[in-house]
């Protein structure tokens, strides 16, 4: 392998040629279960969970934003059941299913243990088997995943994007508002770019400074690699720094999270296969992930491939073993020293790493061990940014309204520097921070840790 190759450029990757999604072709439906096929429709011991007591209402974005009963999760959670009961999937009720950023602050909020989230992708799937969508409709969602969920088509856009913002011309585009005349969606995925900075290509193997006291694999990501090249470097030195061997598989790909979070479940599955594939290989103990929504999927394969005779035993093992990078920082306790940071940070809990996989404090412990970084709570923290995968693609407008909700409460704390663990999330709210007029530094939880341990300076995160 050359030095120049990436994770995912071997040939016959997933999803580059197509050959390993192929083999898994859609699950044909057998009979119907009211307007649903019966390949796992929305569970109806699920949906008689919810005692529609209202804990979710102030906690879900769309009904806050709304107050629409069916755009909240008890009122999808009725049209779920109204589903089975034979009422047609109209583009109107589609559409309450698809206004759903799959937070699942509702979830946490819910007294009744209700599994808002297994209902919401066992309902996805079927909308994206059972429902026609329209041209438009079905044009976008096929470009962002032609685009998203593969690896060297994202770093071919590096290009492009580089030269756009190299010459002005982004911002330019911009003031002008042609390209949000021409399609809302497309002038959200050009604002939402990130500012690119040089590649930094992994090695394959990285030695644990001091005693090895873990093996672990390090997931590079779709986007995070592209995009925020800096995050999967500095989680790779702080995992070496705190005695980690980190192995980075050079053939990983994607890990299904955009495509099991949007109903695409087949190919979630096929991406899925192989990552597992992948990493079986690489004799780790645990596979980190730095960004929530990959985890919190990855923490799921086993019920993503319960049905699969081949594969449900080892995506069980493989989900038991991975771990985001600030649980297993937590876990394993510090041995790296921590040099003083005098920076003050709000920090923004991911959707997918609170609410999906209950991931809070870890977080927070790490950054406050940190001599000298003042840690602040922003108001209102459990309602989502408006990242959520894909939303702020495919609902450019409420995305904006959340985003905009989340800097005024971000700008509200006063920090210096905005901390997130989602790539995906500092995207959306580094977009609207300075829509608001307010810019601030952005950075992921492992960037701050790297500062600590390397004694860089508070400036480099407030850039």
């Amino acid at each position: 392998m050359t030095t120049d190759q990436q994770p995912g450029d071997r040939a016959g990757d997933v999803g580059e040629t197509g050959s390993v999604l192929d083999a898994y072709a859609a699950p044909a439906p057998t009979g119907a279960a009211g307007s649903f096929d019966e390949h796992h429709p929305p569970d109806a011991a699920l949906i008689g969970d919810c005692v529609h007591c209202g804990f979710c209402l102030p906690t879900c974005p769309t009904y806050v934003l709304w107050g629409e009963e069916m755009d909240s999760p008890r009122g999808r959670i009725d049209l779920m059941k109204q589903g089975l009961e034979g009422e047609p999937l109209t583009p109107e009720v589609v559409g309450h299913f698809d206004a759903c950023l799959g937070c699942m602050a509702c979830v946490t909020a819910c007294p009744s243990g209700v599994q808002y989230d297994r209902l919401i992708e066992q309902t996805r799937a079927q909308v994206e088997r059972v429902h026609d969508r329209g041209l438009a409709d079905r044009a976008l969602r096929r470009l962002i995943f032609e685009i998203f969920p593969h690896p060297r088509r994202l770093r071919l856009l590096r290009g492009p994007l580089r030269l756009l913002q190299a010459t002005g011309l982004d911002r330019a585009m911009r003031r002008t508002g042609l390209l949000e005349r021409v399609s809302p969606q497309l002038a959200a995925m050009e604002g939402l770019a990130p500012r690119l900075t040089k590649p930094l290509p992994l090695p394959p193997h990285i030695r644990a400074t001091g005693e090895r006291r873990a093996t672990v694999g390090l997931l590079v990501g779709c986007v995070q690699g592209a995009f925020f090249p800096g995050v999967n470097a500095a989680t790779a030195r702080v995992l070496q720094a705190e005695g980690c061997d980190v192995v980075v598989p050079q053939a990983q790909a994607c890990c299904g999270a955009l495509s099991v979070h949007n109903g695409r479940e087949p190919e979630g599955q096929a991406y899925a296969r192989a990552l597992i594939d992948t990493f079986e290989g690489a004799g780790v103990e645990h596979v980190v992930v730095n960004s929530a929504g990959c985890g919190s999927t990855m923490k799921e394969y086993a019920d993503l491939l319960a049905d699969d005779p081949a594969y449900a035993d080892r995506a069980a093992d493989f989900a038991s073993r991975v771990r985001d990078v600030a649980e297993i920082l937590d876990e394993l306790g510090t041995v790296a020293p921590r040099h003083p940071l005098p920076v003050s940070v709000a920090y923004h809990d991911a959707c997918h790493l609170a609410h999906a996989q209950g991931v809070r404090e870890q977080p927070r412990r790490l950054l406050r061990a940190i001599p000298g970084l003042e840690l602040r709570e922003i108001p209102q923290g459990e309602l989502c940014c408006g990242s959520a995968g894909i939303y702020n693609i495919l609902h450019p407008g409420p995305a904006q309204e959340l985003g905009d909700r989340k800097a005024e409460n971000i700008v509200a704390t006063g920090a210096e520097v905005l901390v997130t663990a989602n790539p995906g999330c500092l995207m959306q709210v580094r977009s609207s921070v300075e829509r608001s007029g307010h810019p601030m530094g952005m950075a992921h939880t492992v960037e701050v840790l790297d500062a600590s341990i390397r004694g860089l300076s508070a400036e480099t995160l407030r850039a």
